[in-house]
């Protein structure tokens, strides 16, 4: 995972700032799938200060372990493996909205995310990530922001802000809570950490993106 780095003064040269980033990108690398490079980078001071930065989005304390790391690449492969991938009948926290979320079938989820997907004429493969897969959904978000932020009519931006703003509130916070809650009782070291500040930001973004303009 590549981050450009602040150089707004030789403190922060390893600090990026938060307005610098696309965190929606961020936390889909996050929870990708496992890699030396992504672990190096997770155990690393960049994202220790980044994690601190996102701090201020939830303000209860975290207990002790959330903080601790993984002490090598291979209990951070295991550890992610045995809580997102596998289990009988399913993994400890599977990552996937349909597997957290009650208020539809599974079917229906998965049509529905496709349906937001259209939108934007992109079409997931699911030879990595499921359709309804956290890292699935944080990339749509990402490239949504990205078409938002590039738009060059209020118009088109408002109508991106809102397909941004509706994904975050009828996805993504419906099931991360839930998940969150599981990965909390499971209680590895970082994960924990990286998936309330996650949940946090989604709240912040899904109120700062801000209702429809009556104008």
């Amino acid at each position: 995972m590549t981050i450009l780095l602040s150089r707004r003064n030789h403190r922060e040269s390893v600090a990026p700032l938060l307005a610098d980033l696309d965190l929606y990108r961020v936390f889909a690398a996050c929870f990708n799938l496992p890699s030396t490079e992504r672990f190096a980078w997770l155990s690393g001071r960049e994202c220790r200060v980044l994690l601190k930065k996102l701090g201020h989005y939830h303000e209860d304390r975290l207990p002790h372990s959330a903080t601790h790391r993984f002490r090598d690449y291979s209990s951070y492969e295991s550890a992610y493996i045995a809580l997102f991938e596998v289990g009988v009948p399913e993994p400890p926290v599977p990552l996937l909205e349909s597997a957290n979320s009650h208020r539809q079938i599974p079917q229906e989820i998965v049509l529905e995310c496709v349906n937001f997907y259209d939108v934007l004429g992109l079409r997931p493969s699911g030879s990595v990530f499921p359709t309804d897969h956290l890292v699935t959904q944080l990339e749509f978000l990402a490239a949504a922001r990205y078409l938002r932020e590039q738009a060059n009519d209020s118009g088109t931006e408002a109508s991106l802000r809102r397909l941004e703003r509706d994904f975050i509130q009828r996805h993504l916070l419906t099931w991360l809570p839930f998940a969150l809650e599981k990965l909390e009782k499971a209680d590895p070291p970082l994960f924990p950490m990286l998936l309330r500040s996650l949940t946090a930001y989604l709240n912040q973004q899904s109120v700062l993106l801000g209702p429809d303009d009556p104008s």
